[in-house]
């Protein structure tokens, strides 16, 4: 099976650092939850719901540069999924070199065929193009990603999809917890490429 990955909520646990970053630059009283909910559509659209100014919004990412990738970590389980895929690759809007410091320090580079970052100047998602190259390069059969905006490309070239803690949308997969990724997902593809009614 060939995995398309989304980098931060998906690969990497980065939305409590992300959560607590935008709450101290906005001074906003919203709980923790309600702007983690927020950032988990897409950040423009926290951002634009907290009404940030663009001082606020640069604030923010100097905050992020500010993140060493000591401060990134994988998700429990994934390690194990990522060695029993044939392949997987990687479309993120985070920059190449930040992914590549974060995977390495995690020692999870060796896992990954390709990275698309943003500054392989593809249009962000839910714009397609960055998912067609990968998928015409390397045939993908399952995108994985935490938010609405990571499995909608895939759907438009008809690859089966997985959201990760996230019941908000339609996907053919939901997984909270990556230790049981293999009954979820997996196996189900198994069974359905050989005929078993059961899942």
């Amino acid at each position: 099976m060939n995995i398309l990955w989304d980098f931060d909520g998906t690969l990497m646990d980065t939305y409590p650092s992300y959560t607590k970053m935008v709450k101290e630059a906005s001074q906003s009283a919203l709980q923790d939850e309600e702007i983690f909910a927020l950032l988990k559509v897409s950040f423009g659209h926290a951002f634009s719901e907290l009404g940030l100014s663009e001082d606020e919004i640069k604030h923010i990412k100097e905050l992020e540069r500010s993140l060493a990738p000591e401060d990134f970590k994988p998700f429990l389980g994934l390690r194990e999924v990522l060695e029993a895929a044939d392949m997987n690759v990687i479309m993120t809007h985070k920059e190449r070199a930040l992914a590549q410091a974060i995977l390495e320090v995690n020692d999870l580079n060796q896992y990954f065929t390709e990275i698309v970052a943003i500054d392989d100047g593809y249009p962000r998602k839910p714009d397609p193009a960055s998912y067609r190259y990968l998928h015409e390069k390397y045939r993908i059969d399952l995108a994985v990603g935490d938010r609405e905006l990571d499995i909608i490309p895939a759907k438009k070239l008809g690859i089966q999809t997985c959201l990760f803690q996230n019941h908000e949308a339609e996907a053919d997969y939901y997984v909270d917890d990556y230790r049981e990724f293999f009954k979820k997902v997996l196996l189900l593809n198994k069974y359905q490429k050989q005929g078993n009614p059961e899942k």
